[in-house]
């Protein structure tokens, strides 16, 4: 049967204690994604609590991380999503995503509904793929991918 949840707090904690987990076994989050056999960007989510993942997969997570049948459980239930409270983010990585949205949020928005019309991307049905690539100038660049489904807007 599928749960959901209501109170993000056991998720949380969850998410602390597998991340604990992580770093004593030496893992990354390709190795967790790998066991669970679904990408690394959907698996480090449901690990740190914003999707759930199907049984075996999260049964695979949780004996790799040496974690006990209530957290594979836990791991199953249906989260409540969203992991930035209160405002304006002050980690400095999560803050530049921010600062992108405030000055391209607006573009994304106008160049979106242009080639598409009026409607949504989904952050359901969607694909996220970071890569690191070399900057000609020198030094490192982050390709981010945000793959989601376009959803138009149905008048009823």
């Amino acid at each position: 049967m599928v749960h959901a949840q209501f109170d993000p707090t056991a998720r949380q904690t969850l998410a602390t204690t597998a991340v604990e987990a992580k770093l004593r076994k030496d893992l990354s989050w390709q190795q967790i994604a790998d066991a669970a056999g679904f990408s690394v960007a959907f698996v480090t989510a449901a690990v740190l609590g914003q999707h759930a993942l199907p049984e075996q997969p999260a049964k695979a997570v949780a004996e790799l991380l040496g974690l006990d049948d209530d957290a594979a459980l836990l791991l199953q239930t249906i989260p409540t999503r969203g992991s930035i409270e209160g405002g304006i983010p002050t980690d400095p990585t999560i803050y530049r995503f921010y600062e992108m949205l405030q000055v391209y949020g607006t573009t994304l928005k106008a160049l979106v509904h242009e080639e598409f019309g009026d409607g949504i991307i989904s952050a359901i049905n969607f694909k996220l793929d970071v890569k690191k690539v070399a900057d000609p100038e020198g030094g490192e660049r982050a390709v981010i991918t945000l793959d989601g489904k376009y959803l138009p807007t149905k008048p009823f």
